[in-house]
């Protein structure tokens, strides 16, 4: 009377556990209460580098030499 775990049953299994993580994860990222905290990551893409100071501007660029 016991219950046989076959190949279809975890396959379905497996399937259940992935879609219950997608919404989860889903309703975890859009979320109106994490709006805040999405909101610096959202803009890191375009975030600038750092300015290069006067002196650094001046020095000559590193290049490789050709000869043996």
């Amino acid at each position: 009377m016991g219950f046989e775990f076959d190949a279809g049953t975890i396959r379905g299994l497996g399937t259940l556990v992935v879609a219950i993580a997608f919404i989860g994860l889903s309703l975890w990222v859009f979320n109106n209460r994490r709006n805040a905290e999405f909101e610096q990551a959202r803009l890191l893409p375009f975030a600038d580098e750092p300015t290069a100071t006067p002196s650094d501007a001046q020095e000559a660029p590193a290049t490789r030499s050709n000869r043996p």
